[in-house]
C-alpha cells in the first residue's frame, strides 16, 4: 500500500515509527497479552501510561511543580465549555482575544456560565492579521487566546505579558516550538494535531489558577476532580492517552530545538513558492503574522483551485482543501509533517504553473 501524503488539519500525519509502534501495540501491548484497546484504564499499566505522559509534558514544556497536567476526554470544544464553568466567577467577566472562528466559539461557550468581552478582534480585516494587544479592563478575570488560527493561518509568534491568569488553546501548533509556556495560567490542546489521534485533550494548569476552582460542579466537569483522581474521572480513552505518549516520545527524541528548526524549513519553502507565483496568493500577507503549521493560499481563479486539487489527487496528496470559511488551500504542516512532502508539493506547484 502506498501511503497518501497527509496535509489534513486534523486527525494530522502521524510519524511511521509511532504508526507502526501503535500497531503492535493493538495486537500486544507490553507483553500483556493484551490489545491496547482492552487495557483497563485503571490497572497499572495505564497508570503508567498516563504518568510518563504527564511527566513528559512537564519535562518538555518546562513545568515545575506548580502546574498539575490531565488528560481529559474530548477536544476543544469541552475545554470550551469547562474553563468558565471552573474559573468563571459570577460578577467578573471572560476576556477573549478574537483571530477567528475558534476564539469566537470559545467565546460563545462562555456566554451560557457568564459573561464575556472580546478585548481585541481582527474580525474586520476577514482575521487575515493578528489583532494588537489590548490593555486589560478591571473586572476580566482571565484572558483566553487561541495561539494559532488554523482557517485563516496567522499565529502568535510572541506572547505578550498578561496582568490576569491568561488562557491559551494551543490545539495546533503546541510543542512545535522553543517558548515560556509558564506564561501561561492554563493552556489545553486537543491531541489530533501534533499530539496523537482524536478523543483526549491534554491540559495544564497552574496550581493557584486550579485554587480559584471552588464553585460547586459535577466532578466530569470539574479540573480539580481530574488532578485527584490523575486524570481517571471516569473510563479514560485508553488507546488515545498512548497515541498522545508515542509522539510525546518521539518529540522528545527527536528536540524541540530540531523541531522548530525544521517547522521553519517548511514553512519558508511553502511560502516562498507561494509569493514567488502569479498563480497562487497567500492569504495571510504580513510575515509575522503568518503561521508556521497552517499555510493558507488561494489561487487566481475557482477553475485553476480545481485543476490543481485533481493533480494533489493524483499524485497522492491529500488534506489540502481550504476550510469551508475561506476556500482556496489549506496546507497544515504540523511537527510529524517530513520537508520531504513539502518539497514534493512545492515541486508539483511550480511544475503545475510551468505547465498552465
Amino acid at each position: 500500500m502506498i501511503r497518501k501524503i497527509n496535509f489534513g488539519a486534523g486527525p494530522a500525519t502521524l510519524p511511521e515509527e509511532v504508526l507502526k509502534e501503535y500497531a503492535a501495540a493493538c495486537l500486544n501491548y507490553n507483553n500483556t497479552g493484551l490489545s491496547i484497546l482492552e487495557l483497563p484504564h485503571r490497572g497499572a499499566d495505564f497508570v503508567d501510561i498516563i504518568n510518563e505522559s504527564t511527566n513528559l509534558v512537564k519535562k518538555l514544556c518546562g513545568l515545575g511543580d506548580d502546574y498539575e497536567v490531565v488528560w481529559i476526554q474530548g477536544g476543544g470544544r469541552m475545554q470550551f465549555g469547562m474553563i468558565p464553568l471552573n474559573f468563571l466567577p459570577p460578577k467578573q467577566t471572560a476576556g477573549f482575544i478574537d483571530t477567528g472562528h475558534w476564539s469566537q466559539e470559545a467565546a460563545e461557550y462562555t456566554k451560557f456560565y457568564g459573561k464575556h468581552e472580546v478585548l481585541a478582534s481582527s474580525a474586520s480585516n476577514h482575521y487575515r492579521t493578528l489583532p494588537n494587544w489590548p490593555d486589560i479592563p478591571a473586572g476580566i478575570a482571565y484572558v483566553h487566546i487561541t495561539t494559532n488560527n488554523t482557517i485563516y493561518g496567522t499565529q502568535w509568534d510572541n506572547i505578550p505579558e498578561c496582568s490576569v491568569p491568561l488562557i491559551a488553546d494551543m490545539s495546533s501548533d503546541i510543542l512545535s516550538a522553543e517558548q515560556d509556556y509558564t506564561k501561561f495560567d492554563l493552556f489545553y490542546a486537543a491531541a489530533q494535531k501534533n499530539l496523537g489521534t482524536p478523543g483526549v485533550s491534554l491540559v495544564a494548569i497552574k496550581k493557584s489558577l486550579l485554587a480559584k476552582a471552588n464553585k460547586p460542579i459535577p466532578p466530569f466537569f470539574s479540573f480539580s476532580s481530574y488532578v485527584k483522581k490523575n486524570s481517571l474521572v471516569n473510563t479514560a480513552n485508553v488507546s488515545a492517552v498512548y497515541a498522545s505518549l508515542l509522539m510525546l516520545r518521539w518529540i522528545d527524541k527527536k528536540g524541540i530545538a530540531a523541531i522548530e528548526q525544521e517547522n521553519n524549513a517548511k514553512a519558508a519553502l511553502l511560502y516562498s513558492a507561494i509569493d514567488k507565483s502569479s498563480i497562487f496568493n497567500a492569504v495571510v500577507t504580513r510575515q509575522a503574522h503568518r503561521s508556521k503549521m497552517n499555510v493558507c493560499f488561494t489561487a487566481v481563479t475557482k477553475e485553476i483551485e480545481q485543476l490543481f486539487n485533481d493533480l494533489c489527487k493524483d499524485n497522492n496528496i491529500t488534506g489540502i482543501a481550504g476550510h469551508r470559511y475561506t476556500g482556496g488551500f489549506r496546507v497544515s504542516l504540523y511537527n510529524a509533517v517530513p520537508i520531504a512532502h513539502v518539497q514534493t508539493l512545492v515541486a508539483l506547484m511550480e511544475g503545475f504553473e510551468a505547465n498552465l
